[in-house]
């Protein structure tokens, strides 16, 4: 049975100590897809490990670290964005995955909200059967307050919508347009690229651009957001923002470094350990806390 308020939620989620293998992997990986030459791949997996070991630390943020390893690679390698290709094929397999599983869903708030966290489990760091197995099994929340979310949805005049991958949009736009019949919703994604992180360039590959209103950027390019970095337009749109919809882990990592308002509801899939432990739940479990 889903559970709520008697989950223990660690306040703010910090690097562990195995984050620095994950890292690790996560520059070797970004380093081998950004380009061919392998003297740049080298060039690129030594600077970055550099960098790893000079700011690696359990006070740290996991995603300011991947923000620094990502921006040697880029550098390194004159590769703007080295996830190209792997997010073209995301977005490709969400628009082919979402036709196929959406009448699995109920048309109402838990149901979209649901079909669009089942789009979480695209992730360049699983197999692409694993990531059907999840999108076509049923959604089980370890931790869900959505009614609590969508009660809140009745009164509230804004609502701030945080996109996570590329592959995703597909399964956010069911959601997004039940929303938008209660709240002026915006959609925000990435300034640049990073990772396979949505932006506003991927919403036009995937012809979406028009599509789900309103949308905005953290004026960042880093997995969720760091918040005393982000854009002056995305901290005072949040700040103002009644209600926001955090999808994916980057967030529940960057925005509890904020004081809990009740507002916001991270969803995500808890992918790695660490951020499993924080969130009080089972490793590849789905929640929807309200914090």
């Amino acid at each position: 049975m889903p559970v709520s308020n008697i989950v223990r939620i660690i306040e703010k989620m910090k690097a562990v100590a195995e984050c620095y293998s994950c890292l690790s992997r996560l520059l070797r990986q970004s380093a081998q897809i950004a380009t061919l030459d392998e003297t740049l791949r080298s060039e690129a997996i030594d600077a970055g490990m550099q960098v790893l070991d000079r700011y690696f630390s359990t006070d740290g943020l996991t995603i300011d670290m991947a923000t620094r390893l990502h921006r040697v690679v880029r550098e390194t390698t004159k590769n703007s964005d080295p996830y190209r290709d792997m997010k073209d094929r995301e977005i490709k397999l969400s628009r082919e995955l979402v036709a196929q599983v959406k009448p699995n869903y109920s048309e109402n708030f838990k149901g979209y909200l649901s079909l669009s966290l089942a789009g979480n489990a695209i992730d360049f760091f699983r197999s692409l059967d694993d990531v059907r197995k999840d999108i076509e099994s049923p959604m089980t929340f370890a931790v869900d307050d959505s009614l609590s979310f969508e009660h809140k949805l009745k009164k509230a005049r804004s609502l701030m919508f945080l996109a996570d991958n590329a592959g995703e949009i597909f399964f956010d736009l069911p959601l997004v347009r039940w929303l938008r019949q209660y709240v002026p919703l915006t959609y925000v994604v990435k300034e640049s690229p990073v990772q396979n992180d949505a932006t506003i360039d991927d919403l036009r590959r995937a012809g979406l651009d028009g599509d789900l209103g309103r949308v905005i950027t953290t004026g960042l390019a880093t997995p969720g957001v760091i918040f005393e970095l982000a854009s002056s337009e995305f901290k005072r749109e949040f700040e103002a923002a009644d209600l926001v919809l955090a999808k994916g882990m980057g967030y529940w990592e960057g925005l509890t470094e904020l004081p809990a308002r009740g507002n916001i509801l991270y969803c995500s899939m808890a992918k790695c350990r660490p951020v499993a432990d924080s969130m009080g739940v089972l490793l590849n479990s789905f929640v929807a806390i309200l914090r």
